[in-house]
């Protein structure tokens, strides 16, 4: 029998992730909820950093529990980093070079891959089409990538339950019609935009729904990390030759 180093707690998990906290249901699809994932998941929740506080205000005083965050997930044996909201895409390269394993806080990493994949703007479904700024992009090296971004802060569920976290409950068919209704006020100004990239990782969850409308690749932060996850665990192939 082969030995296996020990010196983890929980053996098996392939994706840590920084968790925002916030109450608001999970539908499947999103990366908190585990249940639907095709990839393990181990979890640290930044108690206090909620979405409307980093949205609205982030600040360098979040780099330092972010990175203490990480550190705990390396060291409980994680192969990758993600986050559970794209606008971590300022800590990044903080987070990164704190950490040795690969982190990708932020779906916002696929722009500048996407964009030469198409050859064509992006169009970006955001949380919030004002408060997602150009230092966002910079922060992922997508500065150059030319951009058509619509928020969903126009939608009265999406703005009262996940923006400004008024209530805990929701209604998915309501975020879904919202979401629907994004994508149409963005195609309409860019009907040439080659791909979508989501950088709420609270829309995940409708993506079948809004590509089966729309015809075009959708990418976000689960696209992201199941990539991730075939490039740290790599599995043998099976099939045949002859």
């Amino acid at each position: 029998m082969a030995v296996v180093s020990g010196g983890t707690n929980i053996c098996g998990v392939a994706i840590g992730v920084l968790s925002l906290e916030s109450h608001f249901p999970k539908p499947p699809g999103h990366i908190k909820n585990p249940s639907s994932l095709p990839f393990t998941t181990r979890y640290e929740i930044l108690e206090g950093l909620t979405v409307p506080l980093l949205l609205n205000n982030p600040s360098p005083d979040m780099i330092a529990p972010l990175i203490a965050a990480a550190q705990r997930l390396e060291k409980s044996g994680v192969k990758a980093i993600t986050g559970s909201c794209g606008f971590l895409a300022l800590f990044q390269s903080e987070i990164a070079a704190a950490v040795d394993v690969p982190v990708f806080v932020s779906s916002l990493l696929q722009a500048d891959l996407i964009h030469r994949m198409t050859n064509r703007p992006l169009g970006v479904l955001t949380a919030s089409a004002d408060l997602l700024t150009p230092k966002h992009f910079a922060a992922v090296g997508a500065e150059n990538v030319p951009l058509v971004i619509e928020g969903m802060d126009k939608g009265p569920e999406f703005s009262t339950v996940i923006l400004r976290n008024d209530r805990d409950d929701m209604d998915l068919e309501k975020i879904e019609a919202e979401l629907l209704e994004a994508a149409d006020r963005m195609l309409a100004r860019a009907p040439d935009v080659g791909a979508i990239l989501f950088e709420c990782t609270d829309l995940p969850p409708y993506a079948h729904s809004l590509q089966s409308k729309m015809g075009k690749p959708i990418f976000d932060i689960i696209t992201l990390a199941t990539m991730l996850d075939t490039a740290v665990l790599q599995k043998p192939f099976s099939g045949f030759i002859h």
